[in-house]
């Protein structure tokens, strides 16, 4: 690919990860001279509209096109013990979107000079690209899967960027090079480990996407304060693979008879599916439960299923059935947590707040934990 033609396709990068100008000079300078195609692998998987392989060398097209896209190229199935050629099954690395990258980046507000700690090395265009913006003597990355490590390290080499490579376990932060100014957390997280906020210096910035996988993500924004604690709100969407400590379990079949309830609700399923943001967080940080849902059709006709489940446990969890014309909807669940009405109750609890919106809610982090809160860190819902 001549050199022109990649300055093309990312002059057209650059413009579509933009379009609402939001974006500095200096994070779109960072993107320009740190060219994504070095650290993507020649095969890789794109996931939407359908999964299919991108490859360089048979078809070099529309793998540059895919490169130079606002897409995320996942790189790694099931922790890489599943080949990527199967299409589909548990997505575990990825060169994530670019639009998403530079707004993480732009989160941060990063200065020349700032130490930076990156949660998830990945391919490593991340941090290159905070090499780039800070100087890469002032860059950490932290990668726990040693085959991804090794390749984000001769991707960084080949691209002439040395920062500090660590192989480990993100969740305990790199107390041998703090005080950190910026963490930047490029996997989804349930809750934030507290050696990311004592690793940071007072007024340092967390950027993390807040993933408790109920409906929508978030990203949240907390900023240290000298007392050691972190806060910050939820300013837009985000959503990441799962730091890999902090994955859910999935569901089982009932083990027993005993485990299988039945019964009906009188609230519509698709209540719940197709609540807004600022609900599904709140339903997140009330009952700790993940949710999903999906349209289809069976013997008996077209529907839409609700799941929620306890993330802890293979047998809590539950389903619920939207039919049309139906008076009341069928719920199966697996254990004795009620959680379907766990999750009606919190989410009426939201209406009864007004139904305010994700920038009404934030998160406070201490040693003792986290607590998500309305409009202030003294409202706690959970």
């Amino acid at each position: 690919m001549t050199e022109a033609r990649t300055d093309h396709r990312i002059d057209r990068l650059i413009t579509a990860l933009d379009p609402e100008g939001d974006i500095s000079d200096s994070v779109k300078a960072a993107v320009r001279a740190v060219w994504r195609d070095q650290f993507i692998p020649p095969v890789g998987l794109i996931a939407r509209p359908q999964p299919h392989l991108i490859d360089r060398d048979t078809d070099p097209d529309e793998w540059w096109d895919a490169v130079y896209s606002d897409t995320s190229i996942v790189t790694q199935l099931d922790d890489g013990a599943t080949d990527l050629k199967t299409l589909s099954s548990g997505y575990t690395s990825s060169a994530s979107a670019p639009s998403t990258v530079a707004d993480l980046l732009q989160r941060l507000d990063l200065q020349a000079g700032h130490r930076v700690l990156e949660i998830g090395t990945g391919t490593g265009w991340t941090a290159a690209l905070l090499s780039h913006l800070v100087g890469e003597q002032n860059v950490t990355s932290i990668e726990v899967d040693a085959a991804v490590a090794e390749q984000a390290a001769k991707n960084l080499s080949a691209a002439g960027h040395t920062p500090h490579l660590i192989l480990g376990d993100g969740t305990q932060g790199a107390p041998d090079r703090a005080p950190h100014d910026r963490v930047h957390v490029t996997c989804g997280i349930r809750s934030v480990p507290y050696a990311w906020v004592e690793q940071t210096r007072p007024g340092g910035v967390i950027v993390a996407p807040w993933c408790p996988n109920f409906g929508t993500n978030h990203l949240v924004r907390l900023v240290v304060v000298p007392d050691g604690t972190a806060h910050g709100r939820f300013p837009g969407f985000a959503s990441y693979m799962p730091l890999r400590s902090q994955r859910a379990v999935a569901d089982r079949a009932a083990p027993s008879d005993e485990c299988k309830h039945h019964f009906t609700t009188r609230v519509d399923p698709r209540t719940i599916a197709y609540a807004p943001a600022g609900a599904d967080l709140a339903m997140a940080a009330l009952t700790g439960l993940t949710s999903r849902s999906a349209s289809g059709s069976d013997d008996d006709g077209e529907l839409h299923r609700v799941w929620v489940s306890d993330p802890a446990s293979a047998f809590s969890w539950a389903a619920a059935v939207w039919r049309p014309g139906a008076e009341e909807y069928k719920v199966y669940q697996v254990g004795d947590r009620p959680l379907w009405d766990e999750v009606v109750d919190a989410y009426f609890r939201w209406v009864a707040w007004g139904e305010p919106g994700r920038d009404r809610f934030g998160m406070t982090v201490t040693p003792d934990g986290q607590q998500v809160w309305l409009d202030t860190p003294e409202q706690v819902i959970g």
